[in-house]
């Protein structure tokens, strides 16, 4: 007999995608994740602040935490706007919500993780999860955002104009 097959478990992350009213139209808040393996990457490499939440757990909180240690402040209050979900390239499904609000890119704080650096050498460094933030209008943050995250701008677009 064999083994009864287990169904895989997929990642699942919620996040907050921050936007304001720029002269140009709708900006929003991306953040670039930090540690040696994105240093070098841009294009394709941004995200809306967002981490993994357990069974159980309510995604909306999830997302609003995982702002809150990305960023280093609490998002703000107000309305949200549920964009759904998207499925990125590598499997993990990332709910979204949009939320008004303005936030200093350059002021962030973000937590910290530990990982063995360089490969196989047996020291750890300590890299922030975001190196930077940065506001974008809708068109070149579809250049920066994670491809799977692109369908969340045009949810957004939709949702509160141009």
């Amino acid at each position: 007999m064999t083994a009864a097959r287990r169904p895989r478990s997929r990642a699942r992350s919620a996040g907050l995608l921050l936007y304001r009213r720029g002269a140009g139209g709708p900006e929003v808040l991306l953040v670039h994740p930090g540690g040696p393996f994105w240093a070098r990457r841009d294009l394709g490499a941004w995200s809306l602040p967002k981490g993994e939440y357990a069974d159980g757990e309510e995604p909306l909180i999830a997302a609003r935490r995982e702002f809150e240690e990305e960023l280093g402040s609490p998002p703000p209050d107000g309305e949200v706007v549920d964009l759904g979900e998207v499925r990125q390239k590598s499997g993990k499904v990332v709910h979204a919500w949009a939320i008004a609000g303005d936030l200093d890119a350059e002021q962030i704080h973000s937590n910290e993780f530990e990982m063995e650096w360089p490969p196989r050498s047996g020291n750890s460094q300590t890299f922030p999860e975001v190196d930077r933030a940065q506001w974008f209008g809708l068109e070149d943050a579809r250049e920066k955002i994670n491809p799977g995250q692109e369908a969340l701008l045009d949810r957004l677009q939709e949702a509160v104009g141009s």
